[in-house]
């Protein structure tokens, strides 16, 4: 390995990445779009792409609006409406990832399940395979077109989809925990979960619909800190990094098989 290269050979080919809103600006510093975290991002996932790894990201919007806070507690904008204004925040975010990633080298597209042909492609299962075995990254935005659906939830129904290998949850924390490390200093960190234990013990990974869909769908789910820099490709060169939920063992780095 060289400086430029600092990862293994990927151990997974095809991968679906989701990102929440929060992954799109400074939360503490009340930016809700920070051009510098967009580029952290684009950094990471273009190393990844450079790879040869097909890689689909599917993004969330709370960093700009969340439907379900917005409608909450009043009655003149509707629970739908909310939700499908919160869908339009993912597409100003996947946007910017765009330009990012472009500004990279990496050839990207927007894809959306509700149509909007000025901005983005809409959703079509070939279609998207196609840019993905071409090397183009594929940015998937609006969920899954209807409201009442998290974006969990979407990345589990868009990871079956496009028969991703794993789909890999970036979050501020450095994998699943049995409570809150930041409010339990006792918390303890698993490394591997079945999704049975994640269900009956009702731990804060993803919505419940999302783990069921994965389960039955045997689609293997990776939390980990996407926060670190380089974490992005360590989690697809098999580093045992994060929490690992699925039906088997994480793959291994090429050096440790």
């Amino acid at each position: 390995m060289d400086s430029k290269n600092p990862i293994g050979p990927p151990v997974f080919r095809r991968v679906l990445l989701k990102l929440s809103g929060e992954s799109f600006g400074r939360a503490q510093e009340n930016i809700p779009l920070s051009v510098e975290e967009i580029s952290k991002v684009a950094r990471q996932a273009a190393r990844v792409s450079k790879h040869g790894v097909e890689l689909a990201i599917v993004v969330g919007g709370g960093n700009l609006l969340r439907g379900a806070t917005l409608s909450r507690g009043q009655t003149v904008i509707k629970e739908s409406t909310a939700h499908y204004m919160g869908m339009m925040a993912t597409v100003i975010n996947g946007l910017a990832l765009q330009d990012a990633l472009e500004g990279e080298g990496i050839e990207t597209r927007v894809m959306t399940k509700i149509h909007m042909a000025e901005v983005a492609e809409p959703f079509i299962r070939r279609r998207a395979l196609k840019h993905l075995s071409s090397g183009r990254v594929v940015i998937l935005a609006t969920g899954t077109g209807s409201p009442f659906v998290t974006t969990d939830t979407a990345a589990a129904v868009l990871g079956q989809e496009i028969g991703a290998e794993v789909l890999m949850k970036a979050t501020k924390v450095d994998g699943v925990y049995s409570a809150d490390p930041e409010k339990n200093p006792h918390a303890v960190r698993y490394d591997n979960l079945t999704y049975e234990q994640v269900l009956r013990d009702g731990l804060n990974v993803m919505d419940m619909t999302a783990i069921g869909m994965c389960l039955d769908n045997k689609l293997p789910i990776l939390v980990f800190n996407f926060k670190k820099e380089g974490n992005i490709e360590r989690a697809i060169a098999g580093e045992q990094i994060g929490t690992w939920l699925g039906p088997n063992p994480r793959p291994k780095p090429a050096n440790l098989v």
